[in-house]
């Protein structure tokens, strides 16, 4: 059973402090939405799709036993609400997409004479709550399709490449590119896994490697800087990443590091997939130029676990997220299958 780090019910909202992992599991309440917006900012929670889920369901608990007057007074709320939470951190197109989506469904009730304040707050939460279990169907399908395009000719266990964390604690459940790994596995086909620690946060170490001990896959951790002497040195079948936004033109952000594995990845001819929702594909922006990338504070950089270990004084540069130009993705696996980053504005219907 995969690792679970949102647990909602009947607008009681915990997540797993991820900050705290692998010495410590705990689960931290979640009582509004200024509890979502700083779990978000200090990635208490991280992941684009748990991004998203989490903050949209700390709306639902800041308004699940309020009272309204009038249904004006609440999507007035709703979108004040929304659009504080899509601050938080604001590379990750998903949060802004769901904050749209339901802004847009606010509006739509209000306008509607047969509908009243209360059936219009109990409407915007059944939605938002539907996030959790269509993002857990939209991940198992993500590895389904990854998986079949990895084994397509294939008669033999492969062995992969990941980089950051884009499993259970990434999302709702199950993963979008650890996910396509764990299909893999389910198939019996994975030989082995390579996960980075991924610096500076090191998600990869803390977090990616928990699961794979947690699920006893055949895993392995590597620093980011062995990366090409990996592909140099062992068979690696392929690459798959996760992505926080792709744009029209198929140029994908994701964590730091990325980009230089598509480039050492197009040298050793190793096929490189991003694994993402639709939800990360942001049609809207044309290319990777247009993605604005998230600058992290100094002490992310300076300090592992509160220990300073760089020497005091030295400046620091420290953007959260790269982008990968399309030119080096050799596909885009999402839930209704695997795309061409040619095909992404063309395909992608919102």
């Amino acid at each position: 059973m995969t690792l679970e780090a949102i647990k909602y019910k009947s607008g009681q909202l915990q997540i797993l402090d991820q900050l705290l992992l692998p010495a410590e599991s705990k689960y931290i309440p979640i009582d509004g939405v200024k509890d979502g917006w700083n779990a978000i900012h200090k990635m208490q929670v991280r992941g684009a799709p748990a991004i998203a889920i989490v903050g949209c369901l700390s709306l639902v608990v800041e308004i699940y036993d309020k009272q309204y007057d009038t249904k004006a007074a609440l999507a007035a709320e709703i979108g004040e609400q929304l659009e504080y939470l899509v601050t938080s951190r604001p590379t990750a197109v998903n949060l802004k997409l769901a904050a749209d989506e339901m802004k847009a469904l606010s509006e739509s009730i209000l306008s509607k004479d047969d509908i009243d304040v209360d059936e219009m707050r109990r409407s915007i939460i059944k939605e938002i709550e539907c996030l959790l279990e269509k993002d857990i169907s939209d991940n198992r399908a993500i590895g389904e399709h990854g998986a079949n395009v990895l084994l397509k000719g294939v008669d033999r266990p492969l062995q992969l490449l990941t980089h950051c964390n884009t499993g259970s604690l990434a999302t709702a459940g199950y993963g979008t590119a650890l996910g396509v790994i764990r299909s893999v596995n389910e198939r019996n086909l994975l030989e082995h896994v390579y996960c980075t620690e991924t610096r500076p946060y090191n998600q990869g170490a803390r977090l990616t490697a928990y699961e794979l001990v947690h699920d006893k896959l055949p895993a392995t951790l590597v620093t980011d800087s062995m990366v090409a002497a990996l592909l140099n040195s062992r068979k690696i079948d392929a690459i798959i990443v996760g992505a926080d936004r792709v744009a029209a033109n198929g140029d994908t952000a994701n964590k730091i590091g990325t980009y230089q594995m598509a480039v050492v990845a197009k040298h050793h001819g190793v096929p490189f997939y991003v694994a993402a929702p639709f939800t990360s594909i942001d049609v809207a922006i044309s290319d990777g130029t247009c993605i604005k990338i998230e600058e992290r504070p100094d002490h992310e950089l300076t300090h592992i676990g509160g220990q300073r270990i760089a020497a005091p004084g030295i400046g620091c540069w420290n953007p959260a997220f790269d982008v990968t130009p399309a030119e080096l993705i050799t596909g885009i696996i999402t839930e209704r299958g695997v795309l061409k980053p040619s095909e992404v504005a063309t395909k992608v219907r919102r």
